[in-house]
């Protein structure tokens, strides 16, 4: 029971950092654009980026290259979880590294390609057809 608590709330902090760690991509990349975040909103175990409200309309490339930001930075923590997980010795520590990986990878990373409405490919999704359109919001 000890060990199964002890994963469970380290599979927690592990899902929580990289969050945190994903949110700090779209503020690094925000901050790239010249139109930053402010800070992030948890909702339990997910975030949402802040931006300002009196925000004036952007282009749509910039909310596209705010939105990528995320997916890039787990990306590169994909890569990290990967690899620690290969040195990591058979055991529970191995299986916490691959749901790391998988986590980053799935969770963080390749949902960018999914518009679900309320992640970071429904942001692309929604400025990359404005943008197409050529109509400006």
């Amino acid at each position: 029971v000890a060990t199964a608590l002890g994963a469970w709330l380290a599979a927690t902090a592990l899902h929580v950092g990289s969050e945190v760690f994903h949110q700090l991509g779209h503020a690094w990349a925000a901050r790239r654009t010249g139109y930053p975040m402010v800070g992030m909103q948890m909702w339990g175990i997910f975030a949402a980026s802040i931006y300002p409200a009196a925000e004036p309309a952007l282009p749509p490339a910039t909310h596209i290259r705010r939105a990528l930001g995320g997916p890039l930075a787990s990306l590169l923590l994909t890569l990290v979880a990967g690899a620690v997980t290969l040195l990591l010795p058979e055991g529970v520590g191995r299986w916490l590294g691959l749901f790391w990986f998988l986590d980053n990878l799935f969770v963080f990373t390749l949902q960018v390609f999914i518009p679900l409405g309320f992640n970071d490919g429904a942001t692309i999704w929604h400025w990359w057809n404005v943008q197409r359109k050529g109509v400006r919001q």
